[in-house]
């Protein structure tokens, strides 16, 4: 696991600038919709529901944004209608990449990422094509900063509750769960107040790929900003050992 590196990309990404928080808060509120819709906007009946809000929270995401956007997905029965698509493929040097979407429009949207896999010298692949290099699980990040709990009472909290493996990193612990455990590990967690940096179920690499050549970095960090930039982009899972 590299809970280390993951918990520094976290802490950059919180650190970046409003354009970059503006983009969070746009692909939280399009999560916030699709869980209303799917599950209703209580989330006491809701663990889908539940488990944005939290994730919201973690990004600060203000209460009233949170509370608006519930209640627009609740109260607009002709509110936009997203739809769930992932593409596959590879960057330089056989980086693989995964780049998960929710659209309200298809072509829009895979225009603009093949678009993106091709100005870095990159190919989207077909369905499947690098997935199985990942497995999806559940992933809780949480500062040590931020938690004083003892390290051997938060790991049998975790796995009291149903996670599958806690580990200490420098600055960070870990909690990895299986995708199905993961609401009610995070809501345990939650209920003894532990602060998490990012909870949120993802994909992680069973091996990771080490860039040396300078002209590689550039296109992959070019890929994965133009993603980045798009707001039709939800996620960008990839095995760069960065």
């Amino acid at each position: 696991m590299s809970g280390h590196s993951k918990f520094a990309n976290i802490k950059h990404k919180k650190e970046r600038n409003d354009a970059a928080k503006g983009k969070i808060f746009t692909v939280i509120g399009r999560e916030i919709a699709v869980a209303v819709k799917e599950g209703g906007p209580d989330p006491a009946n809701n663990s889908k529901l539940r488990d944005v809000i939290a994730k919201a929270k973690a990004n600060n995401m203000p209460n009233d944004t949170i509370d608006r956007g519930i209640k627009k997905a609740a109260g607009d029965a002709n509110s936009v209608n997203y739809e769930t698509l992932t593409y596959e493929g590879y960057g330089p040097s056989g980086v693989a990449i995964i780049v998960d979407t929710l659209t309200d429009n298809k072509n829009r949207t895979a225009a603009n990422v093949r678009s993106a896999f091709t100005k870095g010298g990159g190919n989207v692949g077909t369905p499947g094509s690098v997935s199985y290099m990942f497995d999806k699980k559940g992933q809780i990040i949480i500062d040590k900063e931020e938690c004083g709990m003892d390290p051997d009472e938060l790991m049998m909290i975790a796995l009291d509750a149903g996670a599958e493996d806690f580990s200490e990193e420098e600055d960070s612990y870990e909690v990895i769960t299986a995708p199905d455990d993961f609401s009610a590990v995070r809501e345990a967690l939650e209920a003894q107040n532990i602060p998490m940096m990012e909870a949120d179920v993802t994909m992680i690499p069973q091996t990771w790929v080490e860039l040396t050549a300078e002209d590689d970095i550039k296109k992959l960090n070019r890929i994965l900003d133009l993603l980045d930039e798009d707001d039709d982009v939800q996620a960008v899972y990839h095995n760069w050992d960065e």
